[in-house]
Formats: structure tokens, sequence, C-alpha cells
């Protein structure tokens, strides 16, 4: 439980930083403003033909009598809308991060500046052309992989009862995961941290993840909200990537917690070589 709640916490210092900094925060809109545009678009088009394409690809019930034909097809068109849903939140972060890669590189860098206690950011050293590249291959394994948990969702969906109820929530706390390891991939990536190596840290830490990624997902099914979220996302994520690896955050005049004499925030549960918010 303890896990969850720092997780949920580093969503909260990120935007707060976000919120302390405006220039990166309103740099850091513009990708999610793009990606809006075209995933409103797409589930546009879906809600307006999704019947058109339901029917081309079930013509074995063309013949069907009323309602069940009306029945059956409307099911699968709300199923597909749903499902198209599902996807978007599942992709969004990764689109969104693929277009602002060098906004959100350079937030992360100055996150790190801000709560390192020498001041500095790990630099990746790769040329921007090889960073997107990198980018774009690791979103391509996870969309796979995150495509994988849908269609078994999907399935698990028809179950009576707990695909109401227990698959739901399931649901989302795999966005949750997949969510976090697209954030925390930037300042991971700068690194040099590889996406094997990035999994196993965060199927290592499963409740910090989840308390960090889980609301985030349920925030991102609200339009609009997680275009004015992400800035502080990446920051958040910054920090949940500088605890994954054990690096020491320093925030001054933190409420949450005592400073020590080396300004690290200390909490009664920890040490202060793992302070953590």
């Amino acid at each position: 439980m303890r896990d969850l709640r720092v997780g949920f916490t580093y969503l909260l210092r990120g935007q707060r930083w976000v919120a302390r900094h405006g220039k990166q925060y309103g740099f850091g809109l513009v990708p999610g403003l793009i990606t809006l545009v075209l995933y409103v678009a797409a589930l546009v088009a879906l809600a307006l033909w999704g019947a058109d394409l339901v029917g081309w690809a079930t013509p074995f019930a063309d013949d069907w009598s009323s309602p069940w034909q009306g029945l059956f097809r409307g099911f699968l068109t709300v199923v597909l809308f749903a499902l198209g849903l599902l996807l978007a939140v599942l992709t969004f972060t990764a689109v969104t991060l693929l277009i602002g890669d060098p906004f959100y590189e350079s937030l992360s860098e100055k996150v790190d500046r801000d709560v390192s206690p020498d001041g500095t950011a790990p630099e990746s050293g790769l040329s921007l052309a090889r960073d997107l590249w990198i980018s774009a291959r690791d979103s391509v394994r996870i969309l796979v992989r995150a495509l994988v948990w849908a269609v078994l969702l999907f399935a698990l969906g028809f179950i009576p009862v707990a695909g109401q109820t227990v698959v739901p929530v399931i649901g989302f706390f795999v966005t949750g995961f997949f969510l976090t390891e697209e954030l925390t991939a930037v300042a991971l990536q700068r690194r040099g941290v590889e996406l094997r190596e990035r999994l196993t840290l965060l199927r290592a830490r499963k409740t910090l993840v989840w308390g960090f990624g889980t609301p985030l997902g349920l925030a991102f099914l609200v339009p609009f909200v997680a275009v004015f979220l992400m800035p502080g996302a990446v920051a958040g994520a910054t920090l949940l990537a500088r605890d994954l690896l054990g690096e020491e955050i320093r925030e001054d005049g933190d409420e949450d917690g005592d400073e020590d004499a080396a300004g690290r925030t200390r909490y009664d549960d920890q040490s202060p070589e793992t302070a953590t918010p």
C-alpha cells in the first residue's frame, strides 16, 4: 500500500513541477493537442461508420430475423467502439511522446537537474534521429504487448459477472502499467536503459507503478484531460524513474516531509538513501 501512495505522490509532484514552470508546461501541451485532434477524428469516424464496418464483417447475419440481427450487430458496434477507445487510451501516450520527443526530452532533463543533488542530468549522447528511432521501435513493441492484453481482456469480458466487474478493473491496472512504461521511458532511455531492463524494473515495483499509472489512466478517459496532464505526467515519471534506479531526489521545501542536512526529503518510514515523496 505504501508504494501505491508513493506512486500517486509522484504523479502529483509532477503536476506541481510543471505548474511552477509555466514555459515548459506550455511547450508540453503542443504534442498532446496534435495527438488529440488525430484521435478524436479517428473515434468520430468509428462512431459514424462503425455499424457499416460491423455489417460488412458479419455477412452471415444478413438473413437473420428481427430483432436478433439488430441486437447482434448493435452489440458488436458498441464493443468495437469500446475497443477503439481502449486502444486510444493505451496508445495515446506512445503517440504523443513520439510526436513530442524533443519537447519531453527537454522537460525530463530539466526535472532531473532540478531534483538532482548535484544539479546534473544524464544525457544519452545519441542524435535526435537515433533517439526517435529507438522510441518508435520500443513503442511498437509495447503496443504489441498492449494489443495482446486488449484482445485477452476483450475475450474475458464475455464471462458472466466477472467480465463486467473483475475484468474492467484488471484492464485499468494493465493500462496503468503500460502508461507508466511509456512515460518513464523518456528518462530511462536517456540513461541507456533498454526496454527489457525497463520492464524488469517496473515489474519489480508493480504497486509503485500502479499507484502512478492507474489513476492517470482513469483520468485519461475524461475528454481533453490527457492533453493537460501529459507534461506533468512526464515530469512525475522522471521522478519515478529516479526512484526505480535508486537515484536521490531532492526537492527543497517539499511540504510532505522534512529535509535532512543534504536537502533530501526524509520520511519517517524511509532511510535518507531511499527517500521518496
